[in-house]
């Protein structure tokens, strides 16, 4: 009996798992964690995200779980409001989506828990296995083997499938790291959910509420930053970096405690496959966090892929028709993931040239009033994409 093996159990391996056993393909799903509550999780689902969440018949999960919309995105710069973007950005659109991950994941669970083609394992995967130059399986590090006609690595942006496979991965050259925060809500936050991005000096960080109602600050820490962020007083440096509406907030806490270390890698796999192994999600092409694309990249991967297998599959394949149609998906979603991490570095573009310029920080802050409806337009401009996507992407199995 003919079955896939997935490795991570994040929204691209559990929902591509969950759809697949849904469809009678016998799936074994991976997992190396015990839980799914890992301090850090992206939630925020653009419009292509929620379109993709629709397809997968998950939708009515997003309504049982933890969430928020924004209501709107708002810029500072040097203290002063740059421009406010209301959510939504289209009329009749979709606001921007933030979900409870953890929470979606445990429900997705139960659904695929339904099937019994499918099986959550776990543990830790240790290696391939290989024969006659193919993947035929993996090994846990508990020594037990898995065999399997396609091994689909789903596991993260520091993939071990990707390494074990020694498939090449080219990095970008904006790959940076943030400071993750997560503090109490604040009164104006709780009445109206604004993302707020602030520039002052060299500093930047973005604020808003997240799904499951507390205040997450993300500190943009670049490599040539000097700060020991290990030892600094983070309340007096959010503060001093703040509006002064947000820094009296900051001021206000007790004390912050250590964020935590995000290492942003960014980039994208030439090849996404060899034979018997495919790479999806922040695997075979990690996102840069600008506008949180890898959870929606992730869940149109998905799609496409399902598109592709399911009918293989009640076929009962063969390796060779298995190998023939990993080149077919990645060819299908490379164009949409090259055109949007093109979208992302012109966004860290814009930001690096705030950061490096002093005298162009004190022009635009200075003439926020007049500049302020030009630069709103231009960057209303670049998110159309980055919120819709640039391909048509429709389940059909």
């Amino acid at each position: 009996m003919t079955q896939v093996v997935i490795i991570g159990a994040g929204p691209t391996g559990l929902t591509l798992a969950m759809l697949l056993a849904k469809r009678g393909i016998n799936v074994k799903l991976i997992e190396a964690s015990r839980s799914f509550r890992r301090i850090f999780r992206g939630e925020a689902l653009m419009p292509s995200g929620l379109e993709a969440i629709a397809q997968l018949g998950l939708a009515d999960l997003v309504e049982q779980i933890p969430h928020r919309s924004i209501d709107a995105w708002e810029f500072y710069i040097e203290n002063r409001p740059l421009f406010r973007v209301n959510e939504p950005m289209e009329v009749g659109g979709k606001p921007c989506t933030l979900i409870s991950q953890p929470n979606f994941l445990e429900a997705v669970v139960k659904k695929a828990n339904e099937c019994k083609s499918f099986e959550l394992i776990q543990g830790t995967t240790q290696d391939l296995l290989w024969q006659n130059d193919r993947v035929s399986g993996i090994k846990l590090s508990d020594g037990s083997a898995i065999a399997a006609e396609l091994v689909i690595g789903a596991d993260g942006r520091n993939s071990i499938m990707r390494q074990k496979a020694n498939l090449t991965f080219k990095q970008d050259a904006q790959s940076f790291d943030i400071l993750w925060f997560k503090l109490p809500t604040n009164p104006p936050f709780a009445a109206e959910n604004v993302f707020y991005s602030v520039v002052r000096d060299r500093d930047a960080f973005g604020v808003f509420q997240g799904s499951e109602g507390n205040l997450q600050v993300g500190w943009s820490l670049y490599k040539d930053d000097p700060i020991e962020w290990q030892s600094i007083d983070w309340t007096e440096k959010l503060a001093l970096a703040s509006p002064d509406w947000l820094a009296v907030y900051f001021r206000q806490q007790v004390s912050i405690e250590r964020p935590l270390l995000l290492s942003v890698v960014v980039g994208r796999c030439p090849n996404w496959h060899i034979p018997g192994l495919l790479l999806l999600g922040d695997a075979a092409h990690p996102m840069s966090p600008i506008r949180a694309q890898g959870i929606n990249m992730a869940l149109r991967d998905v799609v496409v892929a399902a598109n592709y297998l399911v009918p293989l599959w009640q076929q009962q394949p063969n390796f060779a028709s298995i190998d023939a149609v990993l080149p077919q998906i990645q060819a299908e979603r490379e164009p949409e993931i090259i055109q949007i991490q093109k979208l992302q570095r012109a966004e860290f573009a814009q930001a690096e040239l705030l950061r490096n310029n002093p005298f162009l920080r004190y022009g635009v802050s200075r003439l926020a009033p007049l500049l302020g409806s030009k630069i709103r337009q231009s960057w209303l401009k670049r998110q159309r994409k980055l919120r819709q996507g640039f391909s048509q992407v429709n389940l059909k199995v």
